[in-house]
Protein backbone atom coordinates (compact mmCIF):
# COMPACT_ATOMS: atom_id res chain seq x y z
CA UNK A 1 0.00 0.00 0.00
CA UNK A 2 1.48 3.18 -1.08
CA UNK A 3 2.60 5.54 1.84
CA UNK A 4 0.51 9.08 2.27
CA UNK A 5 1.87 12.36 0.93
CA UNK A 6 3.81 14.27 3.02
CA UNK A 7 2.16 17.42 4.41
CA UNK A 8 2.50 20.14 1.50
CA UNK A 9 4.99 22.82 2.67
CA UNK A 10 5.69 26.30 1.28
CA UNK A 11 9.00 25.35 0.20
CA UNK A 12 7.64 22.68 -1.59
CA UNK A 13 7.47 25.79 -4.16
CA UNK A 14 9.71 27.91 -5.77
CA UNK A 15 10.73 30.95 -4.06
CA UNK A 16 9.25 33.12 -6.75
CA UNK A 17 5.76 31.61 -6.74
CA UNK A 18 3.12 33.95 -6.57
CA UNK A 19 0.70 33.56 -3.65
CA UNK A 20 -2.72 35.32 -3.85
CA UNK A 21 -6.59 35.61 -3.91
CA UNK A 22 -8.91 35.98 -6.83
CA UNK A 23 -12.15 38.57 -7.39
CA UNK A 24 -14.07 39.86 -9.93
CA UNK A 25 -15.55 43.25 -10.11
CA UNK A 26 -18.87 42.23 -9.92
CA UNK A 27 -19.25 40.07 -7.73
CA UNK A 28 -17.36 42.37 -5.17
CA UNK A 29 -17.59 46.02 -5.99
CA UNK A 30 -21.06 47.19 -5.53
CA UNK A 31 -21.14 51.00 -6.29
CA UNK A 32 -23.21 50.02 -9.51
CA UNK A 33 -24.75 53.30 -10.25
CA UNK A 34 -21.68 55.53 -8.57
CA UNK A 35 -19.29 57.96 -10.43
CA UNK A 36 -20.53 57.62 -13.99
CA UNK A 37 -20.60 53.68 -14.04
CA UNK A 38 -23.88 52.26 -16.43
CA UNK A 39 -25.48 48.92 -16.67
CA UNK A 40 -23.48 46.17 -17.25
CA UNK A 41 -25.12 42.66 -18.16
CA UNK A 42 -25.08 41.31 -15.07
CA UNK A 43 -27.29 44.32 -13.35
CA UNK A 44 -29.56 43.80 -15.89
CA UNK A 45 -30.26 39.64 -15.81
CA UNK A 46 -29.20 39.89 -11.45
CA UNK A 47 -32.24 42.41 -11.92
CA UNK A 48 -34.80 40.23 -13.74
CA UNK A 49 -37.11 38.14 -11.55
CA UNK A 50 -36.15 34.03 -11.50
CA UNK A 51 -32.89 34.98 -12.44
CA UNK A 52 -30.40 34.80 -9.52
CA UNK A 53 -30.96 32.82 -6.00
CA UNK A 54 -32.87 34.90 -3.42
CA UNK A 55 -33.76 37.97 -6.14
CA UNK A 56 -29.87 38.46 -5.27
CA UNK A 57 -28.04 41.52 -7.33
CA UNK A 58 -24.49 43.37 -7.36
CA UNK A 59 -25.72 46.12 -6.62
CA UNK A 60 -23.76 46.20 -2.52
CA UNK A 61 -22.02 42.97 -3.32
CA UNK A 62 -18.88 43.23 -0.87
CA UNK A 63 -18.89 47.26 -1.05
CA UNK A 64 -15.13 46.93 -2.25
CA UNK A 65 -15.48 50.02 -4.13
CA UNK A 66 -15.84 51.47 -1.00
CA UNK A 67 -14.34 49.61 1.20
CA UNK A 68 -10.74 48.69 -0.89
CA UNK A 69 -8.22 49.73 1.50
CA UNK A 70 -9.97 47.89 4.26
CA UNK A 71 -10.42 44.33 2.04
CA UNK A 72 -6.55 45.48 0.61
CA UNK A 73 -5.72 45.39 4.01
CA UNK A 74 -7.22 41.76 4.64
CA UNK A 75 -4.98 40.23 1.52
CA UNK A 76 -1.97 41.54 3.08
CA UNK A 77 -3.00 40.63 6.55
CA UNK A 78 -2.97 37.22 5.39
CA UNK A 79 0.51 37.11 4.65
CA UNK A 80 -0.53 36.97 0.61
CA UNK A 81 2.12 38.73 -2.28
CA UNK A 82 -0.59 38.74 -5.24
CA UNK A 83 -4.15 39.78 -5.81
CA UNK A 84 -5.87 38.92 -9.04
CA UNK A 85 -8.62 41.65 -9.68
CA UNK A 86 -10.75 42.34 -12.75
CA UNK A 87 -11.82 45.81 -14.57
CA UNK A 88 -15.55 46.71 -14.93
CA UNK A 89 -15.68 47.57 -18.33
CA UNK A 90 -19.04 50.39 -17.53
CA UNK A 91 -17.01 51.72 -15.34
CA UNK A 92 -13.96 52.64 -17.35
CA UNK A 93 -16.37 53.33 -20.78
CA UNK A 94 -19.85 53.32 -19.53
CA UNK A 95 -20.98 52.86 -23.11
CA UNK A 96 -19.00 50.13 -24.28
CA UNK A 97 -17.11 52.82 -26.52
CA UNK A 98 -16.64 56.09 -26.77
CA UNK A 99 -15.99 58.50 -23.73
CA UNK A 100 -13.82 57.12 -21.04
CA UNK A 101 -15.03 58.17 -17.53
CA UNK A 102 -12.06 59.06 -15.53
CA UNK A 103 -13.10 58.67 -12.29
CA UNK A 104 -13.73 55.10 -13.02
CA UNK A 105 -10.23 54.94 -14.34
CA UNK A 106 -8.97 56.82 -11.33
CA UNK A 107 -10.43 53.92 -8.89
CA UNK A 108 -8.25 51.49 -10.24
CA UNK A 109 -5.43 52.98 -10.30
CA UNK A 110 -5.94 53.96 -6.95
CA UNK A 111 -6.33 50.26 -6.00
CA UNK A 112 -3.07 49.43 -7.93
CA UNK A 113 -1.08 51.66 -6.43
CA UNK A 114 -2.17 51.14 -3.20
CA UNK A 115 -1.31 47.17 -3.48
CA UNK A 116 1.78 48.04 -4.47
CA UNK A 117 2.13 49.76 -1.31
CA UNK A 118 1.58 47.05 0.56
CA UNK A 119 3.84 44.88 -1.64
CA UNK A 120 1.03 42.82 -2.99
CA UNK A 121 1.33 42.34 -7.03
CA UNK A 122 -1.52 43.39 -8.96
CA UNK A 123 -2.79 41.04 -11.45
CA UNK A 124 -5.67 42.30 -13.57
CA UNK A 125 -8.65 40.58 -15.90
CA UNK A 126 -10.13 42.93 -18.28
CA UNK A 127 -13.13 40.66 -19.25
CA UNK A 128 -14.94 38.89 -16.01
CA UNK A 129 -18.37 38.68 -18.00
CA UNK A 130 -19.84 42.68 -16.89
CA UNK A 131 -20.05 43.90 -20.41
CA UNK A 132 -21.92 47.00 -20.95
CA UNK A 133 -25.23 46.74 -21.16
CA UNK A 134 -25.38 49.52 -23.84
CA UNK A 135 -23.22 46.73 -26.16
CA UNK A 136 -25.43 43.96 -25.58
CA UNK A 137 -28.11 45.84 -26.99
CA UNK A 138 -26.49 46.16 -30.03
CA UNK A 139 -25.29 42.46 -30.20
CA UNK A 140 -23.37 41.79 -27.80
CA UNK A 141 -20.79 39.38 -28.12
CA UNK A 142 -22.30 38.02 -30.93
CA UNK A 143 -21.12 41.22 -32.91
CA UNK A 144 -18.25 41.61 -34.16
CA UNK A 145 -18.41 45.38 -32.98
CA UNK A 146 -17.54 44.31 -29.69
CA UNK A 147 -14.57 42.61 -30.38
CA UNK A 148 -13.14 45.92 -31.54
CA UNK A 149 -14.77 47.85 -28.50
CA UNK A 150 -12.63 45.13 -26.36
CA UNK A 151 -9.64 46.09 -28.13
CA UNK A 152 -10.25 49.80 -27.21
CA UNK A 153 -11.19 48.89 -23.79
CA UNK A 154 -7.83 47.37 -23.61
CA UNK A 155 -5.80 49.90 -25.00
CA UNK A 156 -7.31 52.43 -22.32
CA UNK A 157 -6.54 50.28 -19.21
CA UNK A 158 -3.08 49.62 -21.02
CA UNK A 159 -2.13 53.18 -21.12
CA UNK A 160 -3.13 53.79 -17.79
CA UNK A 161 -2.12 51.02 -15.46
CA UNK A 162 0.26 48.55 -17.96
CA UNK A 163 3.21 49.82 -15.93
CA UNK A 164 2.45 48.65 -12.77
CA UNK A 165 0.26 45.73 -12.99
CA UNK A 166 2.40 42.09 -12.56
CA UNK A 167 0.43 40.39 -15.31
CA UNK A 168 -2.54 41.49 -17.57
CA UNK A 169 -5.60 38.67 -18.46
CA UNK A 170 -7.99 39.49 -21.31
CA UNK A 171 -10.45 37.06 -20.36
CA UNK A 172 -11.42 34.55 -17.81
CA UNK A 173 -13.68 31.67 -18.87
CA UNK A 174 -14.74 32.47 -21.98
CA UNK A 175 -16.34 28.62 -21.63
CA UNK A 176 -18.44 30.38 -19.16
CA UNK A 177 -19.10 33.64 -20.86
CA UNK A 178 -19.94 31.82 -24.38
CA UNK A 179 -21.65 28.36 -23.12
CA UNK A 180 -23.23 29.03 -19.67
CA UNK A 181 -24.69 32.95 -20.93
CA UNK A 182 -25.78 32.07 -24.60
CA UNK A 183 -26.22 27.88 -24.91
CA UNK A 184 -27.63 27.12 -21.26
CA UNK A 185 -28.97 30.57 -20.04
CA UNK A 186 -27.99 29.92 -16.60
CA UNK A 187 -25.17 33.17 -16.50
CA UNK A 188 -26.06 36.63 -18.27
CA UNK A 189 -27.25 37.84 -20.95
CA UNK A 190 -29.79 34.74 -20.60
CA UNK A 191 -29.55 33.33 -24.10
CA UNK A 192 -30.52 29.63 -24.70
CA UNK A 193 -29.14 29.90 -28.36
CA UNK A 194 -26.63 27.29 -29.60
CA UNK A 195 -24.89 29.11 -32.93
CA UNK A 196 -25.10 32.13 -31.35
CA UNK A 197 -23.04 30.86 -28.65
CA UNK A 198 -20.84 29.11 -30.83
CA UNK A 199 -20.36 33.25 -32.45
CA UNK A 200 -19.59 34.46 -28.99
CA UNK A 201 -17.17 31.81 -28.55
CA UNK A 202 -15.17 33.19 -31.44
CA UNK A 203 -15.41 37.06 -30.67
CA UNK A 204 -14.33 36.40 -27.58
CA UNK A 205 -10.93 34.62 -28.33
CA UNK A 206 -10.51 36.50 -31.31
CA UNK A 207 -10.94 39.69 -29.41
CA UNK A 208 -8.01 38.59 -26.92
CA UNK A 209 -5.85 37.85 -29.80
CA UNK A 210 -6.61 41.30 -30.87
CA UNK A 211 -5.95 42.66 -27.74
CA UNK A 212 -3.14 40.88 -26.99
CA UNK A 213 -1.52 42.18 -30.55
CA UNK A 214 -2.25 45.78 -29.57
CA UNK A 215 -0.83 45.85 -26.23
CA UNK A 216 2.26 44.28 -26.96
CA UNK A 217 3.59 47.88 -28.31
CA UNK A 218 1.71 49.87 -25.85
CA UNK A 219 3.16 48.14 -22.52
CA UNK A 220 6.22 46.28 -23.41
CA UNK A 221 6.90 44.83 -20.25
CA UNK A 222 3.43 43.63 -19.87
CA UNK A 223 2.84 39.70 -18.85
CA UNK A 224 0.02 39.07 -20.68
CA UNK A 225 -2.31 36.24 -21.18
CA UNK A 226 -5.91 34.32 -20.66
CA UNK A 227 -7.31 32.65 -17.98
CA UNK A 228 -8.99 29.15 -18.98
CA UNK A 229 -11.57 26.92 -17.11
CA UNK A 230 -10.75 23.50 -18.36
CA UNK A 231 -11.82 20.23 -16.45
CA UNK A 232 -11.10 16.63 -16.32
CA UNK A 233 -13.38 14.57 -18.84
CA UNK A 234 -13.75 11.28 -17.87
CA UNK A 235 -15.88 8.22 -19.41
CA UNK A 236 -17.83 6.36 -17.00
CA UNK A 237 -16.47 3.02 -18.52
CA UNK A 238 -13.80 1.69 -21.14
CA UNK A 239 -17.01 1.02 -23.65
CA UNK A 240 -16.84 2.69 -26.89
CA UNK A 241 -19.62 4.99 -26.56
CA UNK A 242 -18.66 6.41 -23.04
CA UNK A 243 -15.07 6.76 -24.64
CA UNK A 244 -17.04 8.82 -27.83
CA UNK A 245 -18.80 11.05 -25.19
CA UNK A 246 -16.33 12.15 -23.47
CA UNK A 247 -14.13 13.37 -26.25
CA UNK A 248 -17.43 14.99 -27.43
CA UNK A 249 -17.82 17.12 -23.61
CA UNK A 250 -13.85 17.38 -23.47
CA UNK A 251 -14.19 19.06 -27.76
CA UNK A 252 -16.61 21.62 -26.26
CA UNK A 253 -14.94 22.69 -23.28
CA UNK A 254 -11.12 21.85 -22.98
CA UNK A 255 -9.72 21.48 -26.83
CA UNK A 256 -12.30 23.94 -28.14
CA UNK A 257 -10.68 26.95 -26.07
CA UNK A 258 -7.23 25.70 -26.48
CA UNK A 259 -6.53 24.36 -29.85
CA UNK A 260 -6.76 28.30 -31.76
CA UNK A 261 -4.67 30.08 -28.59
CA UNK A 262 -1.68 27.67 -29.46
CA UNK A 263 -2.17 27.63 -33.34
CA UNK A 264 -3.77 24.47 -34.08
CA UNK A 265 -7.33 26.10 -35.22
CA UNK A 266 -10.73 24.75 -34.13
CA UNK A 267 -10.74 21.25 -33.40
CA UNK A 268 -12.38 19.30 -36.33
CA UNK A 269 -14.85 17.07 -34.21
CA UNK A 270 -16.56 19.97 -32.56
CA UNK A 271 -16.71 22.00 -35.90
CA UNK A 272 -18.47 18.87 -37.05
CA UNK A 273 -20.32 18.22 -34.82
CA UNK A 274 -21.49 22.15 -33.46
CA UNK A 275 -20.57 24.36 -36.53
CA UNK A 276 -23.58 26.33 -38.28
CA UNK A 277 -23.71 28.57 -41.60
CA UNK A 278 -23.32 31.48 -39.11
CA UNK A 279 -20.49 30.54 -37.70
CA UNK A 280 -19.03 29.80 -40.66
CA UNK A 281 -19.73 33.18 -41.54
CA UNK A 282 -18.13 34.92 -38.38
CA UNK A 283 -14.64 32.89 -39.66
CA UNK A 284 -12.90 35.67 -40.80
CA UNK A 285 -9.63 34.99 -43.29
CA UNK A 286 -6.82 35.44 -40.87
CA UNK A 287 -8.97 35.26 -37.38
CA UNK A 288 -7.42 32.33 -36.77
CA UNK A 289 -3.41 33.56 -36.73
CA UNK A 290 -4.80 36.17 -34.83
CA UNK A 291 -6.40 33.70 -31.94
CA UNK A 292 -2.93 32.14 -32.03
CA UNK A 293 -0.70 35.32 -30.84
CA UNK A 294 1.99 34.59 -28.49
CA UNK A 295 0.77 34.77 -24.95
CA UNK A 296 3.01 35.05 -21.66
CA UNK A 297 0.86 32.59 -19.67
CA UNK A 298 -2.22 30.56 -19.26
CA UNK A 299 -4.17 30.92 -16.17
CA UNK A 300 -6.21 27.43 -14.93
CA UNK A 301 -9.51 28.35 -13.00
CA UNK A 302 -10.02 24.45 -11.60
CA UNK A 303 -12.66 23.27 -9.51
CA UNK A 304 -13.85 20.01 -10.28
CA UNK A 305 -13.78 17.21 -12.79
CA UNK A 306 -16.89 15.76 -14.91
CA UNK A 307 -17.47 12.20 -15.17
CA UNK A 308 -19.36 10.80 -18.50
CA UNK A 309 -21.84 8.76 -19.96
CA UNK A 310 -23.36 7.74 -23.10
CA UNK A 311 -27.42 8.89 -22.97
CA UNK A 312 -28.21 9.16 -26.17
CA UNK A 313 -29.92 12.58 -26.85
CA UNK A 314 -29.00 14.32 -23.81
CA UNK A 315 -26.97 17.89 -24.05
CA UNK A 316 -24.44 18.18 -25.92
CA UNK A 317 -21.81 15.06 -27.33
CA UNK A 318 -24.88 12.65 -26.26
CA UNK A 319 -23.81 12.38 -22.78
CA UNK A 320 -25.24 12.38 -19.56
CA UNK A 321 -22.86 13.95 -16.44
CA UNK A 322 -22.78 10.93 -13.54
CA UNK A 323 -22.52 11.42 -9.55
CA UNK A 324 -19.15 9.25 -8.56
CA UNK A 325 -18.96 8.65 -5.01
CA UNK A 326 -17.09 10.70 -3.17
CA UNK A 327 -16.95 14.38 -1.11
CA UNK A 328 -19.06 17.08 -2.84
CA UNK A 329 -19.34 20.90 -2.18
CA UNK A 330 -22.19 22.81 -1.35
CA UNK A 331 -22.88 23.29 -5.18
CA UNK A 332 -22.55 19.59 -5.59
CA UNK A 333 -19.21 19.94 -7.53
CA UNK A 334 -17.23 16.90 -6.37
CA UNK A 335 -14.08 17.79 -4.67
CA UNK A 336 -11.21 15.77 -6.42
CA UNK A 337 -8.07 16.95 -6.23
CA UNK A 338 -5.79 15.21 -8.53
CA UNK A 339 -7.72 16.59 -11.52
CA UNK A 340 -5.43 19.81 -11.08
CA UNK A 341 -2.79 18.07 -10.84
CA UNK A 342 -4.03 16.05 -14.64
CA UNK A 343 -5.61 19.40 -16.17
CA UNK A 344 -1.67 21.24 -15.34
CA UNK A 345 0.41 18.19 -16.70
CA UNK A 346 -2.05 17.89 -19.80
CA UNK A 347 -1.87 21.55 -20.72
CA UNK A 348 1.79 21.22 -20.37
CA UNK A 349 2.31 18.53 -22.23
CA UNK A 350 0.09 19.03 -25.23
CA UNK A 351 0.57 23.05 -25.66
CA UNK A 352 3.61 23.96 -23.67
CA UNK A 353 2.44 27.45 -22.50
CA UNK A 354 5.33 29.86 -21.42
CA UNK A 355 3.77 29.56 -17.79
CA UNK A 356 1.13 28.00 -15.81
CA UNK A 357 -0.64 29.84 -13.09
CA UNK A 358 -3.85 28.68 -11.45
CA UNK A 359 -5.72 31.75 -11.42
CA UNK A 360 -8.77 30.36 -9.64
CA UNK A 361 -9.18 27.61 -6.72
CA UNK A 362 -11.77 26.83 -4.11
CA UNK A 363 -15.52 25.54 -2.79
CA UNK A 364 -18.58 26.46 -1.31
CA UNK A 365 -19.08 24.99 2.04
CA UNK A 366 -22.40 26.43 4.48
CA UNK A 367 -20.30 27.46 7.11
CA UNK A 368 -21.29 29.41 10.07
CA UNK A 369 -19.97 31.16 12.95
CA UNK A 370 -19.84 29.51 16.48
CA UNK A 371 -20.62 31.03 19.60
CA UNK A 372 -17.29 32.93 19.48
CA UNK A 373 -17.81 34.12 16.02
CA UNK A 374 -15.03 31.78 14.97
CA UNK A 375 -15.62 30.30 11.74
CA UNK A 376 -14.00 26.81 11.33
CA UNK A 377 -14.40 25.55 7.60
CA UNK A 378 -12.64 22.61 8.04
CA UNK A 379 -13.68 21.25 4.42
CA UNK A 380 -12.34 24.69 3.16
CA UNK A 381 -8.92 24.06 4.81
CA UNK A 382 -8.88 20.68 3.93
CA UNK A 383 -9.83 21.82 0.16
CA UNK A 384 -7.24 24.21 -0.58
CA UNK A 385 -4.71 22.15 1.55
CA UNK A 386 -5.21 19.01 -0.61
CA UNK A 387 -5.06 21.17 -4.31
CA UNK A 388 -1.68 22.32 -3.24
CA UNK A 389 -0.55 18.97 -2.89
CA UNK A 390 -1.87 18.76 -6.79
CA UNK A 391 0.37 21.85 -7.53
CA UNK A 392 2.95 20.33 -6.06
CA UNK A 393 2.53 16.93 -8.11
CA UNK A 394 2.15 19.18 -11.54
CA UNK A 395 5.57 20.80 -10.43
CA UNK A 396 7.43 17.66 -9.99
CA UNK A 397 6.40 16.43 -13.46
CA UNK A 398 7.94 19.81 -15.23
CA UNK A 399 4.55 22.36 -15.11
CA UNK A 400 6.38 25.70 -15.46
CA UNK A 401 3.65 26.26 -12.37
CA UNK A 402 4.23 30.06 -11.16
CA UNK A 403 1.09 30.55 -8.79
CA UNK A 404 -1.93 29.72 -6.93
CA UNK A 405 -4.72 32.35 -6.19
CA UNK A 406 -7.30 30.77 -4.09
CA UNK A 407 -11.07 31.55 -4.86
CA UNK A 408 -12.08 34.00 -3.12
CA UNK A 409 -11.09 36.77 -0.87
CA UNK A 410 -14.38 37.72 0.79
CA UNK A 411 -18.04 35.50 0.65
CA UNK A 412 -19.46 37.41 -2.54
CA UNK A 413 -21.97 37.40 -5.01
CA UNK A 414 -21.89 34.17 -6.57
CA UNK A 415 -23.58 34.64 -10.02
CA UNK A 416 -26.49 32.91 -10.45
CA UNK A 417 -26.18 31.22 -6.96
CA UNK A 418 -26.53 34.67 -5.63
CA UNK A 419 -24.96 35.19 -2.08
CA UNK A 420 -25.56 31.79 -0.49
CA UNK A 421 -22.65 29.97 -2.16
CA UNK A 422 -20.25 30.88 0.27
CA UNK A 423 -16.40 30.96 -1.37
CA UNK A 424 -14.46 33.45 0.76
CA UNK A 425 -11.18 33.08 3.09
CA UNK A 426 -12.89 36.31 4.94
CA UNK A 427 -16.94 35.58 5.68
CA UNK A 428 -19.22 38.32 4.99
CA UNK A 429 -22.80 37.79 6.80
CA UNK A 430 -24.76 40.14 3.98
CA UNK A 431 -24.19 42.22 1.48
CA UNK A 432 -21.66 45.04 2.62
CA UNK A 433 -21.36 43.46 5.96
CA UNK A 434 -17.66 43.21 8.08
CA UNK A 435 -15.32 40.84 7.34
CA UNK A 436 -14.49 37.88 9.37
CA UNK A 437 -11.46 35.71 8.70
CA UNK A 438 -12.13 31.95 8.65
CA UNK A 439 -10.05 29.66 9.74
CA UNK A 440 -9.06 28.51 6.28
CA UNK A 441 -7.65 32.23 5.72
CA UNK A 442 -5.89 31.37 9.13
CA UNK A 443 -4.32 28.27 8.35
CA UNK A 444 -3.36 29.63 4.67
CA UNK A 445 -1.44 32.91 6.27
CA UNK A 446 0.05 30.15 8.67
CA UNK A 447 0.93 28.02 5.65
CA UNK A 448 2.70 30.49 3.80
CA UNK A 449 4.76 31.89 7.69
CA UNK A 450 5.64 28.31 7.90
CA UNK A 451 8.48 25.82 6.32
Amino acid sequence: MPSAAPPVRRTDFPADFAWGTATASYQIEGGVAEDGRKPSIWDTFSHTPGKVKGGDHGDIACDHYHRWSEDLDLVRGLGLGAYRFSLAWPRIIPDGRGAVNARGLDFYERLVDAALARGIAPHATLYHWDLPQALQDRGGWASRETVHAFVEFAEVVARRLGDRLASLATHNEPFCAAFVGHLFGKHAPGLADRDTAMVVSHHLLLSHGLATRALRPLAPGLRLGIVNNPAPIHPASDAPEDLAAARAVDGLRNRWFHDPLFGRGYPADVLTALGSPRLATALHEGDQDTIAAPIDFLGVNYYNRHVVQHAPGEGWGNARFLRPEGEYSALGWEVYPDGLREILVRLHRDYRPAALFVAENGAAFEDAPDASGRVADEARRRYVEAHLGACRAALAEGVPLTGYFVWTLVDNFEWAEGYAARFGLVRMARPGDDRVVKASGEWYRAFLRGP
